[in-house]
């Protein structure tokens, strides 16, 4: 429970009404009763606020919420968010070492972490403070895990590979799996050793069934704050740059390097060895096949300029009745070109 004052104070916003009022959970507009505090991001979500039951929302400027008491914030999804957290979540307490799970004794443990049933922890590992793992992680040995990390279920780290501080991986998330590396010899492949590692730097959340293979030399490096969706792939070499977003079924094949702060949209992908610039955003589906520059809006196959994209797609459409258009036209001025040359 906290009162309006205090979230708003949490979120930097202001209040509207009676800042002692208490609230206990956050809500949707449509499903909030009493006690619960409820969000307005967009104009177009206003009008659901005459039928909510909810005791207080979180508004943006300028808005009008009527007779409810209001906490008026210039990002009220990132207040939604913070509020949640504060209202909501709770970190489990440390449980240690519990029946079921399997230690190394050269494992080295901080203070506070809890490894559960079912868990493998392998030689020479390092697990920081307050982190957990969940039934049937795997660590292979000298891995190295941050403070406060969250390894939900099935996930599995191989060997070497490095983990930051705040690190949340989803379940079924396979950190530092082999790089997809063969060298053809004849009609038959020699398997080419990935004695690389994986680095996940602080604050990054890898989804579930998510996949970051091992370089083949060197490092995978997936930077600080990248938050990645399920059913990625991320191969080998690739380096992410900060607080990239990569949305679902996206693939970035090897040594492709991405700036920071880039956005991938669902079943976009890249070839390899690319560069791509910081700020750059490619839309869902679209196949990078290129470098891309800074401050970049791409869409489509292979991807083009987004504006570029919207006109083309426009057109795709009408290209059967374009096509038995121009085979008219090519008739009509083969005709004339006879009649010319016969005159």
């Amino acid at each position: 429970m906290a009162t309006l004052k205090e979230l708003a104070a949490l979120v930097g916003g202001k209040v509207v009404g009676d800042e002692q009022l208490e609230v206990t959970r956050v809500a949707p507009l449509g499903a909030a009763r009493p006690g619960d505090v409820t969000f307005v991001a967009s104009p177009k979500h206003l009008a659901g606020l005459k039928g909510t039951q909810a005791s207080a929302v979180i508004l943006f400027p300028g808005a009008d919420s009527g007779p409810l008491p209001a906490i008026v914030c210039d990002n009220p999804y990132l207040a939604f968010a913070k509020v949640l957290t504060h209202l909501q979540v709770r970190r489990p307490a440390p449980r240690g070492i519990l029946p079921g799970a399997q230690v190394a004794g050269s494992a080295q443990l901080a203070a506070d972490v809890t490894i559960h049933p079912g868990c493998v922890v392998g030689e020479r590992v390092h697990i920081g403070a307050g982190t957990i793992l969940y039934p049937n992680v795997v660590i292979y040995d000298d891995v190295v895990i941050g403070d406060d990390c969250t390894l939900h279920a099935g996930v599995i780290v191989r060997e070497g590979c490095r983990i930051g501080h705040r690190v949340i991986l989803q379940p079924g998330a396979i950190i530092g799996s082999d790089g997809f590396g063969f060298a053809p010899d004849g009609e038959r492949y020699f398997k080419i050793p990935q004695v690389g590692i994986v680095e996940i730097e602080d604050d990054v959340e890898i989804g579930s069934a998510t996949c970051v293979d091992r370089a083949a030399l060197g490092v995978t490096r997936i930077r600080r704050g990248v938050k990645i969706d399920n059913l990625v792939q991320i191969a080998h070499n690739v380096v992410v740059g900060e607080d990239t977003v990569i949305v679902a079924q996206v693939g970035i094949a090897g040594s492709t390097e991405i700036g920071r702060h880039c956005t991938f949209g669902g079943q976009s992908g890249t070839a390899g060895h690319l560069k791509i610039g910081d700020h750059v955003t490619v839309g869902g589906r679209g196949a990078v096949a290129g470098h891309v520059q800074s401050k970049k809006i791409i869409s489509g196959t292979p991807a083009i300029d987004h504006q570029d994209w919207l006109k083309a797609s426009l057109v795709f459409a009408k290209l059967p009745e374009l096509r038995r258009e121009i085979n008219r036209l090519k008739r009509q001025l083969d005709e004339l070109t006879d009649k010319m040359k016969e005159s």
